[in-house]
């Protein structure tokens, strides 16, 4: 909990210096106006309103990076840790799972944060918050378990952004601290966590045998 209060100092200027574009339109993007589909291309995607579709495809390029760091490891190394506090590759990942789970009932569903059900915290509240109960509990899982719960979670942010226009990712609130943010913000910080994440997978990963 303590590092989402923390994202707004970092993600609030990486936000204001890298996706401040203004609005250009509420329609869904047509082909006609998109660049080649390419998974390195940022840029409007079809179906989606220019800005939101922006995101959306710097957050698929993120994922492809994540996942192709990590689709061959073994289930040793999944739950492979560096010391007795630190967290798995496996934990990590599921983490990012719940971290995007928790940002969609917040600005999908507008639900203060923690707000709710119990059903969903039983789910996602150990991998959303790691540490000890994290360590304990995942692990023992394959790579397809980590990559299912991943996709799982996209697939309802792509539904739930296609819902909206670039105006919603504009609305501000007060978040954290009593701070105002918007919605581009919160999900820039999703993406930001995922590449965060990546970075410590990537190094836990060159050790596994020393």
């Amino acid at each position: 909990m303590k590092n989402r209060r923390a994202f707004l100092k970092g993600s609030t200027l990486a936000v204001a210096a890298t996706v401040v574009s203004p609005i250009i339109g509420q329609q869904k993007t047509n082909t006609s106006t998109l660049q080649e589909d390419s998974l390195y291309m940022i840029g409007p995607k079809k179906g989606y309103t220019p800005e939101i579709g922006t995101l959306l495809s710097t957050m698929e390029m993120m994922r492809h990076w994540l996942i192709s760091s990590v689709k061959d490891l073994t289930v040793k190394e999944l739950d492979f840790q560096l010391d007795d506090t630190s967290n798995s590759i496996g934990a990590m990942l599921l983490h990012l799972a719940a971290t995007e789970k928790y940002y969609q009932l917040n600005t999908f569903d507008e639900l203060s944060w923690g707000s709710w059900s119990d059903t969903i915290k039983e789910e996602w509240d150990i991998p959303m918050n790691l540490g000890e109960n994290a360590r304990e509990i995942i692990k023992g899982k394959p790579i397809d378990f980590y990559l299912n719960k991943l996709e799982e979670v996209r697939n309802h942010t792509k539904v739930e952004f296609a819902k909206r226009d670039d105006s919603w990712l504009q609305k501000s609130v007060i978040f954290f601290e009593d701070k105002p943010t918007n919605n581009y913000c919160k999900w820039f910080h999703v993406c930001e966590h995922e590449s965060n994440h990546r970075g410590q997978i990537k190094f836990i990963s060159k050790r596994f045998n020393v």
